[in-house]
């Protein structure tokens, strides 16, 4: 069930009040359920906002803390740190991106060249599997964009393992219909459910957990339940985390995209923001309500930041910093780092200075951390 909310960061704020008041309290006991599209969710529904970073997962992290304490709080929490983690995973792990990219133009050079598997895939993009669930999902991607996390893992499971189709051109469905499609998570999901991330150790989609957590609603025969992970010759290869630009002392442009719409809280030390501009980058092929998405969100930051720093924001266009140097959030692989103009200077959040660098394994390294950076 997507956000019915516009994509502002007020509607945002106003998203996580809702869970915190109603659902969230209830989050851990029922977070697995998919109860289907119109149903109250069992998830916070926030991700659409912190994938632009409307709200960012400091705060909503924080906010649950608030809200429920610290132990009432740990597994919702924990689900955000995840968000963080891949982000940081794929900043020292770059080879996992340029990866995808690759096998997705492979995929479809065989999509071209086997008329077998452009059948399954045009069946399978298209909800025509006959597969209970499966179909279902497809259907509730076009119409909303958004499906619930556990079914986001059966559809990717379902698709490697049952339909053997490459993975890629699932994550590519998804980042181009998901309305929080996310180049960290969407490509280290797919990844880890393949067997991949975590060498060797799948997510397979079975029958009776699908029927337990969609609550009666689907109920898939003829799975693979006991395919073999997928392999690659060499896992993406670990780099030192880049390192931030310092914002110089005295005037400058903020650059503002995708990856980072909450300028308010930059850290930009003693900056003189003079000059707004507004960079879109959309996910390739992405979708006309996806786009829609993107465009409010990047709106509604510059008329904040207009408001924040008193002076003019705009959409990028030719010269719109004039001779200023230009500063940014921080924006990790995909899109929007794509466009990044070479000379901009790199600004990244403590939150992601202090958590990125334990995202260069497993989730658990990060995970024991957690305490000690909310203590932070």
């Amino acid at each position: 069930m997507p956000p019915s909310r516009p994509m502002t960061r007020a509607a945002g704020l106003e998203a996580l009040a809702t869970f915190l008041t109603g659902p969230g309290a209830a989050y851990a006991a029922s977070r697995n359920t998919d109860r289907g599209p119109g149903a109250t969710p069992t998830t916070s529904v926030l991700s659409p906002y912190l994938r632009r970073r409307l709200l960012t997962e400091e705060e909503v992290a924080r906010a649950a803390q608030s809200a429920f304490g610290i132990p009432g709080a740990e597994r919702f929490v924990s689900e955000v740190f995840w968000r963080t983690y891949f982000k940081g995973h794929l900043e020292t792990h770059p080879g996992a991106w340029t990866g995808y990219r690759e096998g997705l133009a492979a995929a479809r050079t065989r999509l071209a060249a086997e008329p077998g598997l452009r059948r399954t895939y045009e069946r399978a993009a298209a909800g025509r599997t006959g597969l209970d669930g499966f179909d279902a999902w497809v259907g509730q991607l076009a119409e909303e964009g958004w499906l619930h996390n556990h079914a986001r893992m059966w559809f990717a499971s379902i698709w490697i393992f049952t339909l053997r189709l490459p993975w890629e051109l699932g994550a590519d469905l998804f980042l181009r219909h998901l309305l929080d499609g996310d180049p960290a998570s969407n490509t280290l999901s797919w990844r880890w459910v393949a067997g991949l991330h975590t060498r060797g150790k799948p997510y397979r989609a079975r029958r009776d957990n699908i029927r337990q957590y969609t609550e009666g609603r689907h109920d898939p025969a003829g799975l693979d339940e006991g395919a073999a992970p997928l392999e690659e010759d060499m896992p993406p290869r670990e780099v030192p985390l880049a390192p931030a630009d310092t914002p110089p002392d005295g005037a400058i442009a903020l650059l503002l995209h995708l990856d980072d719409l909450h300028p308010e809280s930059l850290p930009l030390g003693p900056a003189r923001v003079v000059r707004v501009g507004g960079l879109l980058a959309h996910a390739e092929g992405a979708v006309d309500r996806v786009r829609a998405a993107d465009a409010a969100a990047l709106a509604d930051a510059l008329t904040r930041a207009q408001a924040q720093f008193g002076c003019p924001a705009m959409p990028v266009q030719d010269g719109w910093a004039g001779d200023l140097p230009v500063v940014t959030a921080w924006a990790p692989a995909g899109p929007s780092a794509e466009v990044l103009p070479r000379d901009c200077l790199r600004v990244r959040r403590p939150w992601d200075s202090r958590a990125w660098p334990l995202a260069n394994r497993g989730f658990f390294r990060l995970r024991s951390a957690i305490p000690g950076l909310m203590e932070a």
